[in-house]
C-alpha cells in the first residue's frame, strides 16, 4: 500500500529535494498536498507530474493565476492553510514542513491533527512555538522527525533510547556537540564584512539551500537557531550544548555519555540522506555514498570565533524555557535579513542590530511570558518586525 503523504513548501529546495526522492520511487507514495507561497508556475508544474489533486498557494495573485488554471483539470485550489478539514479524509501517513521562517509554524499547528508523522524543516517553528506543537502532538499522537542534518542525527543516534523519558536521557549525556562548517566567511577578516554582498552571502561552502538559510548560515543565527531547537526537541540543557566548527560538514552532531561512549555521526553533506530516511529508512543509498575515509582521517573542529560571530553569546544567557522571546529572535532576525536582501542594511547590520534589539527592555522582558497561543505569538511577531524594521532604516 503506497504512503500519502503531504509537502508544506514544496517549490522550496527542500521539498524538491522530497518530490525528486517520491519520483525515483514512486511505486511507495502518493501525494495528496503541495503547497507553496508565490511561485505557482513551479506548484502547478508539480502538481501534474505527481498527478496532485490538491493545492495551496498563500499569495491571493499567484491563487487568482493558479485558479484560473485548474479551473478545468479537477485540481482543488486553497488560499490558505485553514481547509485541510476539506483536504483530508483521514490522516496522511507523512507531512514534510519545509516553509521557510517563521511561516512555517501555523501550517505546522494545523495540520499536526490531520499526519501521522510530521517531519519538520522548518527550526522557526520549533524554537517559536514548541510548547504548543508539543502538546498538539501528545494529543494527535503524531510523532515529530527533525529534518536539519544535526538534529536528525541527533535523533537518530538516540533511537535507542526513550525520547520521551527526557530526564533520564538528560542524565544520560554529558555533552551534545552540533557541528557547523563555519559558512563563507570563516575566513575573512572581520574588518572585511562591511564589504560583504549579497552574492557572496549566500554562495555556501558545502550546502546547497535557498537565500534565507544561507544567509542566516554564514552569520551562524542558523547554528544558534540549531542549539535551540536541539534543546527543545531532545529537553537536553542548553549548557550542554556546544558548536565546533568543521568546514567539511561531513560530520553532524557528536554525542558524548556518562558512561564513557561517545557516538559520532557522519555523512555526505547532501539532505536527501536525512529527507530520504525521514520518509523510509530502507530506501537504498548504498551505491551512490561510500564512507569518505579521505574526510574521516582529516576531521578538522575549532570553537567559533565569537568576536567574528558574536550572535553565538547570545546562547550563555539563553532562556531554558519556551517564551515569546523565542518569537522575537526568530522575527527579528527574519527582517534583518530581508532588509539586507533588499539592499537596505549591509551584512555586519545584522549582527549589530539583532544584538541591540535583543538587549531593549521591550524585548528582554519577553523572557517571562510563556506563549499561551498561536495569536499571541504572531502579535509579537508582528510588533518586532516592524520595531526592527523601524530602527534599522532610521540608523541607515
Amino acid at each position: 500500500m503506497k504512503k500519502n503523504i503531504a509537502i508544506l513548501g514544496s517549490t522550496g529546495s527542500i521539498g524538491k529535494i522530497l518530490l525528486n526522492i517520491v519520483k525515483k520511487n514512486n511505486s511507495f507514495f502518493k501525494i495528496i498536498l503541495l503547497t507553496a507561497n508565490k511561485d505557482h508556475k513551479t506548484l502547478y508544474s508539480q502538481a501534474k507530474k505527481f498527478g496532485v489533486k490538491n493545492l495551496i498557494i498563500t499569495n491571493y495573485e499567484s491563487y487568482k493565476i493558479l485558479k484560473k488554471k485548474c479551473k478545468n483539470n479537477k485540481i482543488n485550489i486553497y488560499n490558505n492553510y485553514n481547509c485541510f478539514n476539506k483536504i483530508f479524509t483521514k490522516k496522511v501517513d507523512y507531512t514534510m514542513n519545509s516553509i521557510v521562517g517563521f511561516a512555517g509554524l501555523k501550517p505546522t499547528l494545523e495540520i499536526i491533527k490531520f499526519t501521522k508523522q510530521i517531519a519538520i524543516a522548518n527550526k522557526e517553528s520549533i524554537i517559536c512555538g514548541w510548547n504548543l506543537i508539543k502538546k498538539k502532538t501528545i494529543l494527535n499522537k503524531t510523532k515529530i522527525i527533525p529534518i536539519d542534518s544535526e538534529h536528525y542525527s541527533i535523533w537518530s543516534s538516540l533511537n535507542e533510547f526513550n525520547i520521551k523519558n527526557s530526564i533520564n536521557l538528560n542524565k544520560s549525556i554529558q555533552n551534545l556537540f552540533i557541528t557547523a562548517s563555519g559558512g563563507p566567511f570563516r575566513n575573512t577578516s572581520l574588518k572585511n564584512f562591511k564589504n560583504i554582498k549579497i552574492n557572496q552571502a549566500i554562495k555556501h561552502p558545502t550546502w546547497k539551500m535557498g537565500k534565507k538559510i544561507s544567509i542566516d548560515s554564514a552569520t551562524l543565527v542558523n547554528k544558534m537557531f540549531e542549539v535551540i531547537e536541539a534543546q527543545r526537541l531532545f529537553n537536553i540543557d542548553i549548557n550542554k550544548i556546544s558548536i565546533k566548527t568543521h568546514p567539511q560538514s561531513y560530520i553532524h552532531s557528536i554525542i558524548q555519555f556518562r558512561n564513557g561512549l561517545i557516538k559520532i555521526c557522519a555523512h555526505e553533506p547532501n539532505m536527501s540522506i536525512p529527507i530520504a530516511n525521514s520518509l523510509d529508512k530502507n530506501l537504498n543509498f548504498t551505491n551512490k555514498y561510500q564512507t569518505n575515509f579521505k574526510i574521516l582521517n582529516n576531521l578538522n573542529f575549532t570553537d567559533v570565533d565569537k568576536k567574528k560571530f558574536p550572535v553565538v553569546k547570545i546562547l550563555e544567557t539563553y532562556p531554558k524555557h519556551c517564551s515569546l522571546f523565542d518569537t522575537a529572535l526568530v522575527s527579528i532576525n527574519d527582517e534583518l535579513v530581508n532588509l539586507f536582501l533588499q539592499k537596505k542594511i549591509s551584512f555586519k547590520d545584522i549582527f549589530d542590530n539583532l544584538l541591540y534589539m535583543l538587549n531593549l527592555k521591550s524585548i528582554n522582558k519577553l523572557k517571562k511570558k510563556v506563549p499561551k497561543n498561536y495569536k499571541e505569538i504572531s502579535e509579537i511577531n508582528d510588533f518586532v518586525r516592524l520595531k526592527t524594521h523601524k530602527l534599522s532604516i532610521c540608523s541607515n
